[in-house]
């Protein structure tokens, strides 16, 4: 009986495709060491195994999500370091979940201003520019 013969690891090209990720995104992350620098093959191609497309995955998913770089950073070194990280990791999301609302509370804000200004507009004919006048006031009003 042979064994089976390990899988042959990913080069980046097939990471990137594998994972949905831009090609420069994996070289990046893998420089600033979001990602561990893979082993290399006898011939200096690197060779990503499944563990670096977890990953990658997971650094994904989170900036779809909207966490910063090192939000991202200490989400995964509580994956690296810890045996039970979800106290750390639900105190993270949290404050994320924080910072989320406050801009959906922003964007909300902007969207009123803008609604209001498109709306003093009307057809566009008017002399004056409700929009310009707004952006030169000191604050735009709510």
């Amino acid at each position: 009986m042979s064994l089976p013969k390990p899988s042959k690891g990913l080069q980046r090209a097939e990471l990137a495709r594998r994972t949905g990720a831009n090609l420069e995104t994996v070289r990046y992350y893998e420089k600033i060491g979001l990602l561990p620098a893979p082993p290399r093959t006898a011939s200096g191609y690197r060779s990503y195994d499944a563990a670096h497309e977890r990953r990658l995955g997971f650094v994904r998913r989170a900036r779809e999500l909207g966490f910063s770089l090192e939000e991202i950073r200490a989400l995964l070194r509580l994956v690296d370091e810890r045996e039970q990280p979800c106290a750390e990791a639900s105190r993270l999301a949290g404050s994320h979940l924080a910072d989320v609302r406050a801009k959906i509370a922003d964007l909300k804000r902007m969207e009123r201003v803008l609604r209001n200004v498109v709306a003093q507009c009307g057809d566009g004919t008017r002399r004056d520019c409700p929009l310009i006048d707004t952006l030169f006031r000191q604050k735009a009003v709510d």
